[in-house]
């Protein structure tokens, strides 16, 4: 005969086992990172010339490549940033072309006109060289993604940005703006547009993103009043305008002198 009591107590215990059991097996665990691993997987070209990735790969290369290497303007001579003092002739066709693509954006949307150009010497990565000017061209003059933006700033920024650029002593892209730097190193004789620079009037002044939040130390930039991103890639500027001309210009004419 079967004797329940004891049976009882054994059932109870087993009851009590399985609830302590599921109540920890189902409690938050904690975890707690001890160690960090990682393993270098270099990409060689044994693993490039893998043939199935080979032939994956092929047809994009061919494509991209072809657009790349499409031929669209001419230039007759090498245009560099490493010749020149105050402005280089890929300084001033870099500034000139974007106050021109620039201005016709901004005026189709705001209804104004650009007054200044300014960008940094160090945004201009490569050479235009000699000879035939294609894609691949604009892409290694200005391999990042920076967007031209417009300043709207007041006249005593615009010599704020002239005294950076005298400080600086780089001949950073500058195209609508001409000064003389005096023998006590300021600017003196500035004119935007051809008209002497008037403190109180607001100029709309094209430059890219990066500048625009005070990139380089260009803190003027800073003090805009209005701001306007065109949405326009620096590097499409320059393929749109390459699309435009047969022959790219050499602009050599002087927009800072020194007394």
């Amino acid at each position: 005969m079967v004797n329940l009591k004891k049976y009882n107590g054994v059932l109870k215990l087993f009851v009590i086992f399985l609830t302590l059991f599921f109540t920890v097996s189902c409690s938050q665990k904690n975890y707690t990172l001890t160690k960090i691993e990682g393993k270098q997987l270099p990409v060689n070209e044994k693993v490039a010339e893998t043939p199935e990735i080979e032939k994956f790969i092929a047809p994009y290369r061919e494509h991209i490549n072809k657009d790349l290497d499409n031929v669209l303007a001419y230039s007759p001579e090498t245009l560099e940033k490493s010749t020149g003092k105050w402005q280089t002739t890929i300084g001033n066709l870099m500034a000139d072309v974007c106050l021109q693509r620039g201005n016709a954006v901004f005026k189709a949307r705001e209804k104004k006109d650009l007054d200044i150009c300014f960008l940094n010497h160090g945004g201009i990565r490569a050479i235009l060289p000699k000879g035939n000017v294609t894609t691949r061209t604009a892409f290694e003059i200005m391999p990042f993604e920076n967007n031209l933006v417009v300043l709207a700033l007041k006249g005593e920024q615009i010599l704020e940005m002239a005294t950076y650029i005298i400080k600086e002593n780089k001949p950073h892209p500058l195209a609508g703006m001409t000064f003389t730097i005096s023998k006590d190193n300021t600017a003196k004789n500035i004119l935007v547009q051809g008209k002497p620079l008037d403190s109180n009037k607001t100029y709309y002044v094209a430059t890219n993103d990066y500048l625009a939040n005070g990139g380089d130390s260009m803190n003027f930039f800073l003090k805009h009043t209005q701001k306007f991103d065109l949405e326009y890639k620096l590097r499409n500027v320059l393929i749109d305008y390459f699309k435009e001309v047969d022959t790219i210009p050499v602009i050599k004419d002087i927009r800072i002198t020194e007394e």
